[in-house]
C-alpha cells in the first residue's frame, strides 16, 4: 500500500494536464483553443512517523500532513525503541 494514508485514506488523485493556446474571449481574444491533454497525478503529502498508538506501543506510520498538523498523534519520543515481544 504504497502513497496512501493509513488513517485518513488518501491516495493519489488522477486527472489533466490541459495546454491551451490563444487569448480568452473575456480578455479581447478569438477564443483559446485545446492544444493538449495529459494525464497527471496529484499525490498526497505522506510522512513517516514513530507514534505511540491506543496499547501504548511504538510504530511507523505514514500518515498525510493534514492529520500531523491537527495533532491527532502523540509522536514517540527520541531514542525509545520498539518493546521486544520475548518476556522472561
Amino acid at each position: 500500500m504504497a502513497r496512501v494514508c493509513q488513517y485518513s485514506g488518501k491516495r493519489p488523485s488522477v486527472g489533466h494536464r490541459v495546454v491551451r493556446r490563444g487569448k480568452a474571449k473575456r480578455e479581447g481574444g478569438i477564443g483559446q483553443n485545446v492544444t493538449g491533454i495529459t494525464k497527471r497525478r496529484w499525490k498526497p503529502n505522506l510522512q513517516v512517523v514513530r507514534i505511540v498508538d491506543e496499547n501504548g506501543t511504538i510504530r511507523r506510520v505514514k500518515v498525510c500532513a493534514r492529520y500531523l498538523k491537527a495533532g491527532k498523534f502523540t509522536k514517540a519520543p527520541r531514542g525509545v525503541r520498539k518493546a521486544t515481544g520475548a518476556i522472561s
